[in-house]
């Protein structure tokens, strides 16, 4: 099993950034010293409530500290972009991060944020899956022509090209069903997110198998999990050390309308009791084993993406967090193969 630390990179209006973006490279250094296998981080525009580094450049600041470390985009919001912009930028991070670099992208969910960028809501998935083909094609053909809504192009050559070849691994995060099955036609892996229970994943991996099938695809060789995880001396005092900021971090989504996407009735408009429970980790090392279990046995994944720090908690809880984990949680999750 492989083990990443997603940094969540948002923090409390009128914080100091450059004091924020230090305390996000002192985890990374941790994470880099404890032999986690990857760094990821996030995207979004005009995040109301939220104060938030842009990812490209947040990612090539990290380069510098992740040593052997992976870089994950998780995720570009790729329909807000114009594909030349996306495909030279990502090229140039796997440049910087010298071939050991994810593409993580999305769809999105925010008004705000489509509208900022002149994305009609009628166009918004065929804007997405158009970025992703022309990113791809720019990437793997020598001359490209395209003429659509987003960008002109006559016989081109991008050539700032990746390190990897033919391109680096594409995940594709989704919420709803129909954005896993696209999640299949477009994309390596599918980035399972941390907010669906264990019931939904595992429909859902149901309807993603399906559309490989369907597809003649193979199932990918990597399948990442996205889990909030906090882990303490026991569940109290993870939950007391935690909850505040995770339960405001929800809270935060559910006024962005995320839960808009979730399948079925399912909701973050609930008392964070409920809502916590199957789907976010928090306890001792052992309970939160225990707690995870369900992503390699259940659902069949082989690279966990941990999110222990939210907007507004001290640093030194995420740290404290990240220590408990690297001295007692990994090496147990080093041991575990995808089945077992």
């Amino acid at each position: 099993m492989k083990v990443g630390v997603f940094l969540t990179n948002q923090h409390p209006p009128g914080s100091d950034m450059v004091s924020a973006l230090e305390d996000q490279c002192v985890m990374t250094r941790l994470a880099r010293d404890r032999g986690w296998d990857a760094v990821a981080t996030g995207q979004h525009y005009l995040s109301e409530g939220l104060s938030q580094l842009q990812l490209v450049p947040f990612l090539a600041c990290l380069a510098a500290e992740a040593g052997h470390m992976t870089g994950i985009a998780g995720i570009l919001l790729a329909g807000l972009h114009n594909p030349v912009e996306v495909a030279e930028c990502i090229a140039s991070l796997d440049v910087i991060w010298r071939g050991n670099f994810v593409f993580g992208v999305g769809l999105g969910y925010r008004d705000v944020e489509f509208d900022a960028f002149k994305v009609p809501k009628g166009q918004r998935v065929r804007r997405f899956e158009e970025c992703l083909d022309v990113v791809k094609r720019l990437w793997t053909e020598d001359k490209v022509s395209v003429d659509n809504d987003v960008c002109t192009l006559s016989n081109v050559t991008l050539t700032c090209r990746p390190v990897q070849r033919p391109h680096p691994p594409v995940w594709v995060a989704a919420d709803s069903d129909s954005a896993v099955r696209r999640a299949a036609r477009v994309g390596d892996t599918w980035f399972v997110n941390p907010h669906a229970t264990t019931a939904t994943i595992k429909r859902q991996m149901t309807l993603y198998r399906a559309e490989l099938a369907r597809l003649g695809k193979p199932f990918p060789r990597v399948l990442p999990v996205f889990k909030e995880i906090f882990c303490a001396g026991d569940t109290r005092a993870a939950l007391e050390m935690a909850g505040p900021s995770l339960a405001q971090k929800y809270r935060t989504y559910a006024s962005w309308g995320q839960d808009a996407v979730l399948p079925g009735d399912d909701t973050f408009h609930q008392p964070f009791e409920s809502l916590l429970r199957d789907r976010f980790v928090l306890g001792s090392p052992e309970e939160c084993y225990e707690q995870l279990r369900p992503c390699w046995e259940e659902v069949g994944a082989n690279f966990l993406v941990l999110r222990t720090h939210w907007s507004g908690m001290p640093v030194g809880h995420a740290l404290a967090s990240m220590q408990l984990i690297s001295d007692e949680l990994l090496p147990a999750l080093r041991r575990v193969e995808a089945g077992d």
